[in-house]
């Protein structure tokens, strides 16, 4: 079984469709969100009906429990706040159904999805248990050998042994999950990247043969960041888009 997993789409249909283009290729089966799927970008609607078309399943992102619960929301600052606002009134009932049935954790194949931290965190960073020097402790909370996460927009590979945490930055290609040995995977961004790097992310699992593949994928930038100014978001979201 091969897995696309995507994360941080934040409304950008023209990125997502440009990696579900990339998904074809890769020959995936499955396709797995980890949540943000809306927010910050011009078409949460689109992206959420394309998704579904697609049959994905999503995580719950900090987005869409912040449409779901007011008190999330009230947690965000004035320029999210201000997208969230935006992004609810873009939404059709429909996809607000969709995002309402959210679970907070996936599991397939034996391996744990969620878009903060595990086990089952939304709003919490894994950058967080990185700088207190928890990644250990971490571990230690979930069964899974693999756990994918989101959140951060970057892309990170923590593994553990049993004795020691070590922490990777991929680099476009496959990398090989070791035996005894459990990983978190940080699959970055589809739709806003935050690690200097301009272009759509998004990671295909192979099962069977214990790989991950983080892939890279170009798209048109500019007419997605005029449509964020068009649609009354903070023009912040269209610069970001640029890195």
């Amino acid at each position: 079984m091969r897995r696309a997993v995507l994360s941080d789409i934040h409304g950008n249909l023209g990125a997502l469709r440009s990696v579900l283009r990339d998904v074809e290729r890769a020959g995936a089966d499955e396709i797995i969100t980890l949540g943000d799927n809306v927010g910050y970008g011009p078409d949460p609607d689109e992206v959420v009906q394309e998704l579904a078309a697609r049959g994905a399943t999503s995580c719950l992102g900090n987005h869409e429990q912040a449409l779901l619960f007011t008190d999330e929301a009230m947690s965000l600052n004035p320029h999210a706040l201000h997208a969230l606002e935006r992004t609810r009134e873009l939404l059709s009932p429909q996809s607000l159904e969709e995002i309402s049935r959210m679970p907070r954790v996936v599991i397939r194949g034996g391996a744990r999805f969620v878009h903060g931290a595990p086990p089952d965190l939304v709003t919490t960073y894994l950058f967080q248990f990185s700088r207190e020097g928890r990644l250990e402790e971490l571990f230690g909370r979930f069964p899974e050998e693999l756990c994918f996460c989101g959140h951060t927009h970057e892309l990170r590979i923590f593994t553990f042994d049993g004795g020691e945490v070590r922490r990777y930055r991929p680099e476009p290609g496959v990398f090989h999950l070791a035996p005894d040995v459990r990983h978190i995977i940080n699959c970055g961004s589809v739709g806003q990247p935050r690690d200097g790097d301009r272009r759509a992310k998004w990671v295909l699992w192979d099962h069977q043969a214990r790989t991950v593949d983080f892939r890279f994928v170009e798209y048109d930038i500019d007419p997605v960041a005029r449509r964020i100014l068009a649609r009354g978001l903070p023009r912040m979201y269209a610069d970001r888009l640029y890195g």
